[in-house]
C-alpha cells in the first residue's frame, strides 16, 4: 500500500458547488489513486452522527444530544425545533438523517433517536419524520414517530441506526442488539435486525415474516450485532450494511430477505474478555460476511461511490472508523472485496458517517464534542 502523503495549511476557500464559511482549515492526502484536498466546512459540533443533503445543496447535521441544524448559505442554523422526546446518552440520542429522493414532492425528512417509554426507563430506536419549514427561523413541522421498536430496555447501547431509501419506495432501518445478544435471533425482537417499512412507516406486504406467527412483521434480516453504516449498492442494486463486531469480527454484510446473518451463534470476533464466541465462525443456515476486520476498526458510516470527481473510486465503498480514526475504500468485484485502502489515518478524529455529496465530494462527519463536517475535494 503506498504511504499517504500529508501537507496542511490554512487557506482562503470559495465554492460554487456548496456554500460553506469562508476560512477552511486544508490537508491535502496522496493516496493509491487520487489525491484530494481535506477541507473542513463547520467545526464546533457535539458528537454529530448523521448528514444528509436537500436538492439545493444545503446541509441537514444532528448532533446525538438533540439538535437537528442546517448548513445553508454558508451559515449553521439554531437547533431546528420540532423535534420527539429523545434520550440522550451513552450511545443514543438523536441519531441519523435522511432525505428520501421525493423530497421535492412530499416535503418529509426522516430522523432516527433513542426514544424513551412513556415511564422514562426504557429506551429503543425510533424512526421519525416531519416537514422541514425553512422559513427565517428553520423548523420541523408535523412530526410524527413512524416506527418505534418494541421491547424496550434499560441499556443505552447498540441502537444502530441507519435509513437507507430504496428505489422501489420502500425504506431500511438498522437497529443493533441494544447490547442483549440473544434479542438478535428473535425473530418476534425488532433488536439486531434489519427493519423494511413503507414511507409511511406501513409494512410492505413482501416482507419475509408478515403473517408468520408471531414474528415481527417488520423485520428483513435478523442476526445481526450493531450496524452503524447501510448504502444502496447502485452496481447490486441492493442495501449493504457494516456492523460492529465485540473484540474483532466488524463485518460488511448484503443482508437479503428473511436471511440470518449469524450474531451472537457465529463471529470472526472474540467477547471483550477474550472468550470465544458462540459455535465459531460458521454453520450452516447462517450467511457468511461479505468481509470482515479482526483486528477491529469500529466501523460506522458506509458510502457507494458513482460520482465523477474520483473516477478511479467509481463503485467503491467507503467506511468511517472510529478506531484508529481512519477512513476505508474497499474495491468490489461484483459481491467480493478485492483491495482494501485505509487513510487518514489519526489526522481528523473518530470517523462518524461518511457520504457522497451531490458534487460527488466525499463528506465526513467526526465524532468528537467539537466535531466537524469535513469534505474530501480533488487537489
Amino acid at each position: 500500500m503506498k504511504a499517504n502523503g500529508i501537507k496542511t495549511a490554512a487557506l482562503l476557500f470559495t465554492s460554487v458547488s456548496l456554500s460553506v464559511p469562508s476560512v477552511a482549515l486544508t490537508q491535502t492526502v496522496t493516496t493509491e489513486h487520487h489525491s484530494f484536498v481535506v477541507e473542513t466546512l463547520v467545526d464546533n459540533l457535539k458528537y454529530p452522527w448523521g448528514l444528509a443533503f436537500l436538492p439545493d445543496r444545503s446541509i441537514l447535521v444532528t448532533e446525538r444530544p438533540g439538535r437537528i441544524r442546517l448548513l445553508e448559505n454558508g451559515k449553521l442554523s439554531t437547533p431546528l425545533a420540532g423535534l420527539p422526546d429523545i434520550t440522550a446518552g451513552g450511545q443514543g440520542g438523536l441519531l441519523d438523517v435522511a432525505v428520501p429522493p421525493d423530497f421535492t414532492e412530499e416535503g418529509y425528512i426522516y430522523f432516527t433517536f433513542s426514544e424513551p417509554s412513556a415511564d422514562g426507563r426504557t429506551y429503543g430506536t425510533a424512526l421519525a419524520r416531519a416537514k422541514l419549514d425553512r422559513g427565517s427561523k428553520p423548523r420541523l413541522i408535523g412530526t410524527e414517530v413512524i416506527f418505534s421498536q418494541n421491547l424496550k430496555t434499560r441499556t443505552k447501547r447498540h441502537f444502530g441506526s441507519r435509513i437507507v431509501f430504496a428505489p422501489d419506495g420502500t425504506l431500511f432501518l438498522t437497529i443493533g442488539d441494544r447490547g442483549d445478544r440473544p434479542r438478535a435471533q428473535d425473530k418476534t425482537d425488532h433488536a439486531g435486525s434489519v427493519i423494511r417499512l413503507n414511507r409511511d412507516g406501513s409494512i410492505p406486504d413482501d416482507n419475509p415474516f408478515q403473517g408468520q406467527g408471531d414474528a415481527a412483521p417488520e423485520i428483513w434480516s435478523i442476526g445481526h450485532r450493531n450496524p452503524q453504516g447501510a448504502t444502496w449498492n447502485k452496481q447490486t442494486q441492493s442495501l449493504w450494511i457494516v456492523e460492529h463486531g465485540a473484540r474483532g469480527g466488524d463485518e460488511i454484510n448484503h443482508p437479503k430477505k428473511g436471511l440470518n446473518y449469524g450474531w451472537p451463534v457465529i463471529s470472526y470476533g472474540r467477547h471483550y474478555s477474550g472468550l470465544p464466541i458462540g459455535e465459531g465462525r460458521s454453520k450452516p443456515g447462517l450467511e457468511q460476511p461479505i468481509h470482515y476486520w479482526d483486528p477491529s476498526i469500529a466501523p460506522s458510516g458506509l458510502a457507494y461511490y458513482d460520482g465523477d470527481a474520483f473516477p478511479n473510486w467509481r463503485g467503491n465503498l467507503f467506511v468511517g472508523a472510529l478506531k484508529d480514526r481512519m477512513l476505508v475504500r474497499l474495491e468490489l468485484d461484483g459481491t467480493r472485496v478485492v483491495h482494501e485502502e485505509q487513510f487518514l489515518k489519526r489526522t481528523l478524529g473518530r470517523i462518524r458517517d461518511v457520504n457522497q455529496g451531490p458534487d460527488g465530494y466525499l463528506y465526513l462527519l467526526t465524532d468528537d464534542d467539537d466535531g466537524a463536517i469535513v469534505r474530501l475535494k480533488p487537489e
